[in-house]
């Protein structure tokens, strides 16, 4: 969805910024040392965001499942035969027991869904203020450089 989009742009941005922060040889040996260790939380978060994003798409995809069978249920009479997949064997269950069956699994995938866009949100609030960190190192470090020159052309 819109969220993975988001993700992989700021992640390409975010390796833009590593990458020019870390290539001259005059940034101080400890901005390189903070955009390093900032660059690896920020892969760390992105692995984990990546995580979330599939984990929400694998229940998004249980969710519809599951509202297929709902659907299919109300249209079904309170005499129709309803069958459980057990393993390799069909057993036959009564249309309520099946019916709040599937209920609760809905409710269990949304509460689900939930508690995951919420560490989605999270992950990417973490990853904004990494990027924020990356550019103010970068900052700092082109302002100590352009001291550094004007010093040095004095």
């Amino acid at each position: 969805g819109w969220k993975w989009k988001r993700v992989v742009a700021g992640r390409k941005s975010i390796h833009r910024a590593f990458s020019s922060a870390t290539s001259p040889p005059t940034v101080a040996m400890d901005a390189q040392k903070q955009l390093q260790a900032l660059s690896d939380e920020f892969q760390q978060l992105q692995t984990e965001l990546e995580g979330l994003v599939d984990a929400r798409q694998k229940l998004e995809s249980q969710q519809q499942e599951n509202q297929g069978v709902q659907s299919e249920f109300a249209q079904l009479d309170d005499e129709s035969n309803i069958y459980k997949l057990v393993g390799p064997v069909l057993l036959k269950q009564d249309k309520a027991e099946a019916t709040m069956a599937v209920n609760g699994r809905l409710e269990f995938i949304e509460k689900e869904i939930k508690r995951i866009e919420g560490e989605i949100t999270e992950k990417e609030e973490k990853g904004e203020k990494k990027r924020a960190e990356v550019l103010q190192i970068q900052a700092q470090a082109q302002a100590q450089q352009q001291q550094q020159a004007a010093a040095a052309s004095a």
